[in-house]
């Protein structure tokens, strides 16, 4: 590490040992030399090229930072996508020249080993010049793009190299983070490209590999709670305990998984949090508080937190002045707070940041939706739900060629725009989207029907609505608690469970407030086996107190009658 950071304006002019190692990439170090020497055969080739905006997308990233910087030097701007996804590459082929891996089963080649033959001197870069343009899910649902200049990353790098600099050395950089979305950028390339450090190219998803890879090296871990809270007790302690930090950032990290970290592998992990409109903002560790970075401020207005930043173009500590956060603070003293989540309907899954709203507009422009609502289902990996209201030709499409192959279809349109691991999970399809007296989606009904427990209960695929009755369409999974014992050979649903379930779904639907008295005129005409897809009608009668119900397939009636709800005082 050098005692002094490079500015990155200067980082391809400055006086650098020529042996100094870059980067570790597909099997072989790097140096400076070989590095400025690519870079230069790249700026001839841009410059001799018509174009001003390049988006730039890589796997690796010592690719990606050699034709970053020479898009730089060649006075191009660069706008940085995170995914390559058909649509996003369709998308911003109409303002841009797509450069890297764009598409799929062709490799782009990047003459990484180009020689010294270009006799180009390169000037220092404009640090202000705004040439770098991220992305970011914004409030209305498209991605929005964000202008940055070298400057604002330079500044950012000063903080974290003061924070931990020192606690690094000469480590090297190891990720399992993208160097496409800001977080990676900055701690995966621009920090380490300015402090001196070597950064390995290749993304470690496997906390086994990158062990491996570190070689008996210094080395420290840019990671996301994605990665982190998978580890369990074969995961390679040893190894992770030998790494000068671990860094996790793009979502708050659960305090278990923290915990395992530090007992397991005596790494107390760095939080940090921020965004890509503000850069990072706020560091933990160990902790549930926050600590603001130097420099940084928060101030309350309307309800609403207001971030003021060295890194960002606006006023000082002013009324009215900073950038307004999406999240819900506490601020406490001395620059603490504690963070409550966003409030906002931008979510991450996987670290991934998603934009639910984007989503529902995707879906709503195909012809086979009228509506639909997006959200998040918490479970041990969080997942995206979707609830839709078909068209004409969607409900048309259902009955051709049945639900699985309509949501194939579905996705397939989606992985145009989203990367695979944020597309929906879990569907229901309703005739009408359920709405509150307020007039807005019912969320905590909605939820009760997508986050079941299928050990329990069955699997909610369709709904059809009216005033006092409700259509279900069901699966009854395999591996129900009741089967075993009803029976070991002959596994059937028992009929007090079919009652259960009738209770389950009258109670969540319609307003029934007066206890359980009596059944009436029950019959169970058929059995219910594993697997078996059902059609459960519940009409509620409110004027007497009972509610019908009927399971049926297409063998026909498997289960009917009514339940009374009175007060017998």
């Amino acid at each position: 590490m050098s005692d002094k950071l490079l500015p990155l304006s200067h980082c391809l002019i400055a006086q650098r040992p020529n042996d100094a190692p870059i980067a570790y990439h597909d099997g072989q170090y790097y140096a400076a030399e070989q590095f400025a020497n690519t870079v230069k055969y790249w700026v001839d080739k841009l410059e001799a090229q018509p174009f001003q905006h390049y988006a730039l997308y890589t796997e690796d990233a010592y690719p990606f930072a050699v034709l970053l910087f020479a898009l730089l030097h060649a006075g191009k701007q660069i706008w940085i996508p995170g995914n390559n996804r058909p649509g996003t590459a369709e998308q911003l082929a109409q303002d841009c020249r797509l450069l890297g891996d764009w598409q799929n089963g062709r490799s782009f080649d990047y003459c990484l080993e180009a020689s010294a033959a270009s006799k180009r001197t390169l000037s220092p870069l404009n640090p202000l010049a705004k040439q770098l343009v991220i992305f970011t899910s914004g409030s209305t649902g498209q991605a929005k793009p964000i202008a940055k200049s070298l400057n604002q990353f330079q500044l950012e790098i000063a903080t974290l190299e003061k924070q931990w600099g020192e606690q690094l050395g000469d480590a090297a950089a190891l990720a399992t983070v993208s160097h496409q979305h800001i977080y990676g950028l900055l701690f995966r390339v621009l920090w380490p490209l300015s402090a001196g450090r070597c950064f390995h190219s290749q993304a470690y998803i496997s906390p086994e590999v990158l062990v491996r890879a570190i070689q008996h090296k210094p080395a420290y871990w840019i990671a996301s709670p994605a990665h982190l809270k998978r580890l369990d007790q074969s995961s390679p302690w040893a190894g992770i305990a030998g790494l000068e930090a671990v860094f996790s950032s793009g979502g708050a990290l659960p305090e278990n998984a923290a915990q395992q970290i530090f007992s397991a592998g005596k790494q107390a992990v760095i939080e940090v949090y921020g965004s890509s409109e503000t850069g990072g903002i706020a560091w933990r560790q160990q902790e549930k508080v926050w600590t603001l970075f130097f420099g940084m401020g928060l101030t309350c207005l309307d309800e609403k937190w207001l971030l003021h930043s060295p890194y960002l173009e606006s006023a000082p500590l002013e009324k009215g002045c900073g950038f307004q956060l999406d999240d819900q603070i506490t601020l406490l003293d001395d620059g603490y707070f504690i963070l409550h989540g966003r409030s906002d309907r931008i979510v991450k899954i996987e670290e991934k940041r998603l934009s639910l709203v984007e989503l529902e507009q995707r879906l709503i422009s195909e012809a086979w939706i009228d509506e639909a609502h997006a959200l998040v289902i918490a479970k041990s990996r969080d997942v995206v739900a979707v609830v839709a209201v078909l068209s004409r030709q969607g409900l048309e499409q259902l009955r051709a060629q049945g639900r699985n192959r309509l949501i194939r279809q579905l996705r397939k349109t989606l992985e145009q725009w989203f990367e695979s691991v944020v597309l929906p999970r879990k569907w229901l399809f309703v005739n009408t989207m359920p709405l509150t007296s307020q007039g807005k989606i019912e969320q905590s009904l909605l939820k009760s029907l997508l986050d079941f427990d299928n050990r329990k209960l069955p699997q909610v695929f369709n709904v059809e609505m009216a005033s006092d009755s409700i259509r279900l369409g069901l699966r009854v999974p395999e591996d129900l608690l009741y089967f075993p014992d009803h029976f070991a050979i002959y596994p059937i649903l028992p009929g007090v469970v079919q009652l259960a379930w009738v209770e389950h779904f009258g109670k969540l639907f319609f307003v029934i407030n007066k206890p359980f008295s009596q059944l009436e005129v029950i019959k169970f005409t058929q059995v219910i086996k594993p697997g078996d897809q059902l059609t459960l009608v519940l009409d509620w009668k409110a004027a007497s107190g009972k509610l019908y119900f009927n399971f049926s397939s297409e063998l026909g009636t498997h289960s009917s009658g009514r339940m009374v709800y009175e007060d017998k005082r």
